[in-house]
């Protein structure tokens, strides 16, 4: 797929901050044994097929569906600076291809701000993405996370 210039017009952004230090949330997001625990839709098992956390790195979790099949996501990590940014390419087979995603963790006191990006090819392709359910999917995710993330302290 051919980009559009204006990477504003093709990113969607998520933004929440967290009960827990960032060094908890960061392992949260690195760590496959904490991935598995929130990582896809609620009531949802994520097998960790592959997760080399480095830039270059690629990872894929996978989930299998109520009809048999399995839904795939997998990417390559292109930048990370610990603990604050990790940036990779991602895929979430049959529903989101070809997307860049650049989530953030920075210091709140005692908690974490959490930004998270997805960044499209083309502004029609993120308007699709938005329509299809983007916020409330991974706001589902993220509440997750928050929860999982409080059984931790």
């Amino acid at each position: 797929m051919k980009t559009t210039d204006d990477i504003e017009k093709r990113t969607l952004t998520i933004t929440r901050t967290f009960d827990v230090p960032r060094a908890l949330a960061w392992d949260a997001w690195t760590q496959p044994e904490h991935i598995a625990k929130w990582w896809g839709p609620k009531g949802m098992k994520v097998s960790i097929r592959k997760h080399d956390f480095r830039e270059g790195g690629e990872w894929e979790y996978s989930m299998p569906m109520p009809n048999g099949q399995e839904f795939m996501s997998f990417g390559k990590y292109s930048r990370i600076v610990k603990p604050e940014l990790i940036e990779t390419s991602a895929n979430f087979v049959p529903m989101t291809e070809g997307v860049t995603i650049v989530a953030t963790f920075a210091d709140k006191g005692d908690k974490t701000d959490f930004v998270f990006k997805v960044i499209h090819p083309t502004e029609a392709y993120c308007k699709q993405q938005e329509d299809m359910g983007f916020f409330n999917g991974w706001g589902s995710v993220f509440e997750g996370l928050s929860k999982y993330l409080l059984t931790l302290v």
